[in-house]
């Protein structure tokens, strides 16, 4: 496979990824801000995390990635990156409240959305590579088929 064909395959599963999960994250993100309006934000951020996970991962399974559905351990591997992502939102906003008390709700938002951001581009890079990589039969020097991942499968 020649080298741009390569790029525009990879490119064209990004676009799809960048455009389910920015779609995901901005309904959860309007979900966000009324359940913090009767929750704690740290509690409705975790609440919308865990759904948005489970939306998320279907939607990159089977239209990102051509996988097909991701079944429970793609799901178990998904939430452990979204574990790490909850972690760096809250943070973020947390590090936000701490600086500044008293934010408005625009600028949270901003921060909120900035470091879904890149969380979402670390998860691509985690869900393309390692949990909906193709896997490919690979033959073994005793004649026995070995499997590898194959990351310039059809995006």
């Amino acid at each position: 496979m020649n080298g741009l064909r390569l790029v525009r395959r990879h490119a064209a599963a990004f676009g799809r990824f960048a455009g389910l999960g920015s779609g995901v994250t901005l309904a959860a993100s309007a979900a966000l801000i009324l359940l913090s309006r009767w929750i704690p934000w740290t509690a409705a951020n975790a609440l919308t995390t865990v759904v948005s996970t489970v939306v998320a991962t279907e939607l990159h399974a089977r239209v990102s990635f051509s996988h097909g559905r991701p079944g429970l351990t793609g799901h178990l591997k998904s939430a452990a990156t979204m574990a790490l992502g909850w972690l760096v939102t809250s943070a973020a906003v947390g590090s936000l409240a701490a600086l500044r008390p008293g934010t408005g709700l625009v600028l949270q938002q901003t921060v909120y959305l900035s470091a879904t951001a890149l969380v979402g581009i670390g998860r691509y890079l985690v869900l393309r590579m390692a949990v909906f990589a193709k896997r490919a039969p690979r033959t073994r020097a005793d004649g026995g088929v070995r499997l590898r991942a194959v990351y310039d499968a059809a995006a």
